[in-house]
């Protein structure tokens, strides 16, 4: 079996190792825009090069001939690799590009759970014009101005913008959502929601959909949920697949979400979605809310979710590909996970730290952790090289949340170089913090 991995970054290197994993050992042909140390050690070819490339990336499947593609970054999904491989009869694990649109335009996301009747979101307008007086209004009168503006294009996970945080004033949020429409042509501007965050990812093809662990993700960059977003400073999941902050119901109702969700694309489309379906949910004071969603695997989440999956993960690609996935072939152990990455010290404002060098524990293939590589390097002497953004995701496994944190913690804190990371991801203090805010709200 041949299998063509587009990817990069950690979340690349997580999948390639779910991959090889695999009973039926398969050949990985791998194309990442840079050399990822992890990739490169796992997979059979590894190519560096522009993944946004389609007519390369073409030629490279009729050279090797995969029998299908895992597609990993946002970007290549939404721009549509998908379409572009499976017209040469190469299936693939992403969505085409017409059912991306749930993550590459945020005003179809929140059109379509409109249409449909998931109301589980909240009060939006998406603007095709600047209309500073109708912003304005909708603005003061609906949202109370507690709002926030979203680039309706792919950006990075920087097109997001909250008042209170990004903006002082509704002028200032106005301002930005002008720039949005001059850059993509729609804003949307919706309530600014009060809640504890969390991601569900499920796996997906047309209407079947089976669900992974609850995850939740820390964005900002310094400890105690200080600073500026990034792509995420790291992540945790209970043994028990939810999280401790949850009520039954919220966990269930995020996964009817996801099956309406699925069964809206389906029907909207009409085509299936196949591949990995992430809502990005919060819990509020009175039940769950939808804040985004992705088409594809999140990064840090994957690398909770991928080494915990005891079940095939080529079967469950090849159930994805033949339409037929079921519980049995999605089974993850019942294991707490950490990830904490190690990012430069200067990360995310500067790349001060860009070249030098760093010193990695030696790991002697421990199974309570996994080292995965992101934005590092190695030259010739065989020095680690830190780049400018996310360098390594450190995971922790433990059949508590305390164990797996002590595990990833330990690691972290071996790491030499100038390297930080949030040594608060997966302690008892952060997590309860969330507990007691929804405690608070709910009451």
């Amino acid at each position: 079996m041949k299998i063509l991995l587009v990817s990069s970054s950690a979340r690349g290197h997580a999948v390639a190792e779910a991959l090889a994993r695999s009973r039926h050992k398969p050949e990985i042909i791998a194309v990442s825009p840079n050399d990822n140390i992890g990739i490169a050690r796992i997979a059979d070819i590894h190519m560096a090069m522009d993944i946004m490339d389609f007519p390369a990336i073409v030629e490279i499947t009729k050279k090797h001939k995969p029998d299908f593609a895992f597609i990993g970054p946002d970007d290549p999904i939404g721009g549509g690799l998908a379409d572009a491989l499976e017209a040469v009869g190469v299936p693939c694990i992403a969505p085409k590009k017409s059912l991306a649109r749930i993550e590459s335009s945020k005003a179809f996301g929140r059109q379509l759970m409109q249409k449909n009747a998931i109301n589980e979101f909240p009060r939006f307008m998406a603007f095709h014009k600047a209309d500073r007086k109708l912003m304005n209004t909708f603005i003061t009168q609906e949202c109370h101005d507690q709002f926030v503006v979203k680039y309706d294009a792919l950006k990075g996970g920087k097109g997001v913008k909250v008042s209170g945080e990004h903006f002082k004033s509704t002028t200032e949020g106005i301002a930005y959502a002008e720039e949005c429409i001059q850059e993509c042509g729609t804003v949307v501007i919706e309530e600014k929601l009060i809640g504890v965050e969390f991601s569900l990812m499920s796996f997906v093809t047309g209407t079947s959909v089976v669900d992974m662990p609850a995850v939740q993700d820390h964005k900002r960059a310094y400890e105690g949920d200080k600073g500026p977003n990034t792509g995420g400073m790291g992540t945790y999941s209970c043994p028990d697949h939810s999280l401790p902050f949850l009520e039954k119901s919220d966990l269930e109702q995020a996964k009817k979400i996801n099956r309406q969700i699925a069964e809206a694309l389906l029907k909207e489309c009409g085509e299936p979605y196949q591949g990995i379906l992430y809502g990005g949910f919060i819990a509020v004071k009175d039940g769950i809310r939808v804040i985004e969603y992705n088409a594809r695997f999140g990064d840090p989440e994957a690398l909770n979710v991928l080494p915990i999956l005891e079940s095939d993960f080529v079967d469950l690609c090849l159930g994805i590909i033949e339409g037929n996935i079921t519980e049995e072939m999605a089974r993850f152990s019942p294991k707490a996970t950490v990830c904490k990455y190690i990012t430069p010290k200067s990360y995310p404002e500067a790349k001060e730290e860009n070249g030098e060098s760093v010193t990695l524990p030696i790991q002697g293939g421990r199974k309570d952790s996994h080292i995965y590589m992101g934005d590092i390097s190695r030259n010739a002497r065989g020095d680690f090289l830190l780049g400018g953004s996310r360098s390594l995701g450190i995971v922790g496994i433990g059949s508590t949340l305390e164990e797996a944190e002590n595990v990833a913690q330990k690691i972290c804190s071996e790491i030499q170089g100038p390297v930080r990371f949030r040594s608060d991801i997966g302690t008892e203090a952060l997590v309860l913090e969330r507990v007691e805010m929804m405690k608070k709200l709910r009451s």
